[in-house]
C-alpha cells in the first residue's frame, strides 16, 4: 500500500468520523457509544461490533452504523452498501462483504477503529467547547 492510498484511507476515517459528530446531538451519549463500539471492535471484531450497535445502542447507534456503512462503501473492494438498515441486511453486508476475505476485514477493521477513534475525540473536543462556552462569563456590562 503506497502514501496515498493510506492517506486516503486516513480521510475517510477523518470524514466519516465527523459525519457521527455533525449527526448527534449529544457529544457525551456518543462519546460513550462510540467507546464502546470502539472496545468490541478492538476485542471482538467487526461482526461483534456491529452486532452489539445494532443490540445495545439504539439512538446513536444508527447514526454510527450508517456512518461506518458509508466509510466501508468507500474502500476499494466493497460493493454497495445495503439500502435498508435492518440488523438482517446489516449482517448479512457484513458478514458477506467484509469478513470473507482476511485482507478485507483487517483493512476494514483497521480503518472503522481509527474512524470510531476520531469520533470519540471529536465528541470530546465539541463537549469541552460546549463546556467552556458555559462557564465562560460575559463581559462587564452587558
Amino acid at each position: 500500500m503506497n502514501d496515498d492510498q493510506v492517506k486516503s484511507l486516513d480521510y475517510l476515517a477523518a470524514k466519516y468520523a465527523q459525519e457521527i459528530i455533525k449527526k448527534t446531538k449529544k457529544t457525551g451519549d456518543v462519546d460513550n457509544t462510540v467507546t464502546k463500539a470502539l472496545g468490541v471492535l478492538q476485542e471482538n471484531g467487526v461482526y461483534a461490533c456491529f452486532l452489539y450497535l445494532l443490540a445495545k445502542e439504539k439512538d446513536n447507534g444508527k447514526v454510527v452504523i450508517s456512518e461506518m456503512l458509508n466509510l466501508l462503501e468507500n474502500l476499494p473492494f466493497n460493493r454497495d452498501k445495503p439500502e435498508n438498515h435492518s440488523p438482517e441486511k446489516v449482517l448479512e453486508y457484513i458478514n458477506g462483504t467484509v469478513t470473507t476475505d482476511l485482507e478485507r476485514l483487517l483493512l476494514s477493521k483497521e480503518t472503522l477503529e481509527q474512524m470510531l477513534i476520531y469520533a470519540r475525540y471529536g465528541a470530546k473536543a465539541c463537549s469541552k467547547e460546549n463546556n467552556d462556552e458555559k462557564e465562560t462569563p460575559s463581559p462587564a456590562g452587558s
